[in-house]
């Protein structure tokens, strides 16, 4: 990779990661980063663009979340520095991927750019998924009692997650198949997930 554009990368971009909620902090892109990579090794692309894309995949967070995927490709198209390592077609693909990640995206993604991204940013581990739901919701919610939290963390996992949810994977990883399918044991177990949101609430009201 050009040394000079991880060096803008890790200077300049992925920092803004800090301003974020601790669902969306450094940990969370730097692991999207290297899912990415991971996957791309198996498709024909180019893994510079799989790496700006992974960089900037949430960066719209800083404009608010609801439209993060719009935003944050625009704010990677309009970046002039990226256009000094990529062409045009290049920065547009890119934009697209950047739009194309969301979970609650109905359309397929339009290049296999926006797939690998897509399915980079599934973290599908229950423990993950748990951990960060509840975090959302402490930092949004903080009035909700603890039964509060749990019934908005099982609904919002079963409308994302649940085997009649919204998320969709595009390409065919064993890891987040694997996920999903741990992910829909857990929810016929409500008492099993109650006792994991449990400890991760503890732990974030505690630290």
């Amino acid at each position: 990779m050009d040394k000079a554009l991880l060096t803008y990368l890790y200077h300049k971009i992925i920092p803004i990661y800090r301003l974020f909620d601790q669902a969306h902090q450094m940990d969370h892109v730097e692991k999207v980063i290297h899912a990415s990579l991971s996957i791309a090794k198996d498709y024909d692309v180019n893994h510079d663009m799989v790496y700006v894309i992974a960089c900037y995949h949430d960066i719209g967070m800083q404009f608010g979340r609801k439209d993060h995927h719009i935003t944050g490709g625009l704010f990677l198209y309009q970046d002039k520095t990226l256009r000094t390592f990529f062409n045009e077609e290049d920065m547009k693909i890119m934009q697209e991927a950047v739009e194309d990640h969301r979970a609650s995206n109905a359309h397929e993604p339009r290049t296999i750019y926006g797939k690998i991204i897509a399915e980079a940013d599934r973290d599908i581990d229950p423990e993950t998924v748990l951990r960060r739901t509840t975090q959302f919701g402490l930092k949004h919610y903080p009035e909700l009692s603890f039964d509060e939290h749990f019934e908005r963390a099982y609904q919002h996992v079963e409308e994302k997650y649940g085997e009649n949810g919204y998320l969709k994977l595009w390409l065919d990883t064993k890891k987040n198949k694997d996920g999903l399918k741990r992910i829909h044991a857990l929810l016929k177990d409500p008492e099993k997930m109650r006792k994991m949101i449990q400890t991760f609430y503890e732990n974030e009201k505690n630290s």
